[in-house]
């Protein structure tokens, strides 16, 4: 895996307290789980990662986050986070208190609180419209995915790489109408499909563990969610390819509206998140990635994370244990 330098921002303590922002909006998400209520649990998300991220010596700006001012009361982009405004260190966030709310609402798995953090300028600014993703794991050639060529010559180059015929090669596949196509195109070569009913940033890092079988990521999502993902691949490796999607004329002008002028570029890992960062991600509701939030006896309540540095390589899996009557 090649390293990166490692930030003069981004110390070894706020790599951890980012954990305690993501623990926070799981636990408050946790509570409506299966409550058949989407729009509660990411409010209650979004307070709690809000209250939380306030707690850390930092001067945050939000840069992917719940929509435009007028779009979220909170967590917005632009939003000024962190308790040293002016002081801390400057750095920039990008956030899904709870990527899966429909998950949550239904008690499904892979739902997750995630945030990637990185010095200032350093994630890109993307705008809220659909992104093509293609991903795969580490330990593979560079340019071994191109998002120039079609689904067909991208499972033939993985499997050659890998050293197996595309008919043993598992692609991740977000399960949607608009992907009728390219499903169809993968089992037409005998290709395994894992179709998953939302949450793509478990789906897309999905194919850096072995234990998952997943070996692609191959479909459109939203474009916050891969440079969330992309965050997560720069500390563990692997290779991303993202391009922008756009529906209408008003998607291309918010588009615009951030500094994107090529609108058919490809991004790679390294335009989508540069340089050092962190990724933190706490599950909500069990998942391939990570278990979601217990309620034990005694009012004791459990967590699972993982937070990972580009510039160390490290991943941490951190288990937590939360009493009610105790402040964390």
């Amino acid at each position: 895996m090649r390293k990166t330098a490692a930030s003069e921002v981004l110390d070894r303590v706020l790599v951890l307290e980012m954990v305690r922002v993501t623990e926070a909006a799981a636990i408050s998400a946790s509570r409506l789980i299966g409550r058949g209520d989407e729009k509660a649990a990411d409010a209650a998300a979004v307070e709690a990662m809000r209250e939380a991220f306030d707690e850390l010596y930092m001067d945050g700006t939000v840069v992917i986050g719940e929509g435009e001012r007028d779009e979220a009361p909170m967590l917005f982009i632009g939003e000024k986070v962190g308790g040293a405004p002016g002081k801390g260190p400057k750095i920039d966030i990008a956030l899904d208190p709870l990527e899966g709310t429909t998950i949550t609402a239904k008690a499904g798995p892979n739902a997750l609180a995630v945030l990637a953090a990185a010095e200032e300028g350093c994630l890109l600014n993307a705008p809220d419209v659909y992104m093509d993703k293609l991903a795969v794991g580490p330990g593979y050639p560079q340019g071994v995915i191109d998002l120039s060529k079609g689904p067909t010559e991208n499972v033939k180059s993985v499997a050659k790489a890998k050293g197996v015929k595309p008919n043993e090669i598992i692609v991740c596949v977000l399960d949607r109408p608009r992907h009728a196509n390219l499903i169809s195109e993968l089992r037409s070569i005998g290709c395994g499909i894992q179709l998953i009913p939302d949450g793509d940033v478990a789906g897309v890092i999905a194919v850096t563990d072995e234990d998952t079988t997943i070996d692609l990521y191959m479909g459109s999502g939203g474009a916050p969610e891969g440079v969330l993902a992309a965050a997560a691949l720069r500390c563990v490796g692997g290779q991303f390819q993202g391009r922008l999607l756009f529906r209408n004329d008003d998607e291309r002008g918010r588009a615009r509206k951030w500094g994107i002028d090529d609108l058919d570029r490809i991004y790679t890992l390294d335009d989508l998140a540069k340089g050092d960062c962190i990724f933190a991600a706490t599950g909500v509701t069990d998942g391939s990635l990570l278990d979601g939030v217990k309620r034990l006896r005694n009012g004791v309540m459990t967590t699972e994370s993982v937070v990972m540095r580009a510039s160390s390589g490290t991943v941490r899996w951190i288990k937590g244990e939360h009493r009610t009557n105790i402040k964390d």
